[in-house]
């Protein structure tokens, strides 16, 4: 008999709404402002937007918004809206969730 295969979930720390598929991480090896650990993700779900705003980052000036869990409303991390730099522009519609926000689900 054939084990189903299903798909690994990142939610909120705080609630466990789903936000994140483990597929879809572009990057492991982010940093986070507080040099805490971070992921970089292509997509994710279930999170609210806040307003996008010029913001300092170790990589230089990007226009960022904060991004909140869309059920408790818990500031996950951020999602690049723009770089400034031509070599970080990869990261734009790219969303950074911290390590210690997150949680596995379904593993």
């Amino acid at each position: 008999m054939a084990e189903e295969i299903r798909p690994r979930f990142y939610g909120c720390y705080n609630c466990h709404n789903h936000i994140a598929l483990h597929d879809d991480i572009v990057r492991k090896d982010f940093v986070a402002g507080n040099r805490r650990r971070a992921f970089l993700f292509s997509h994710v779900m279930n999170v609210k937007l806040g307003t996008s705003m010029d913001r300092r980052l170790i990589t230089g000036v990007h226009l960022v918004a904060d991004v909140h869990c869309s059920d408790c409303g818990t500031i996950l991390g951020w999602r690049y809206e723009k770089a400034y730099d031509e070599a970080q522009k990869y990261k734009e519609s790219k969303t950074v969730l911290e390590k210690y926000k997150i949680v596995k689900d379904n593993w």
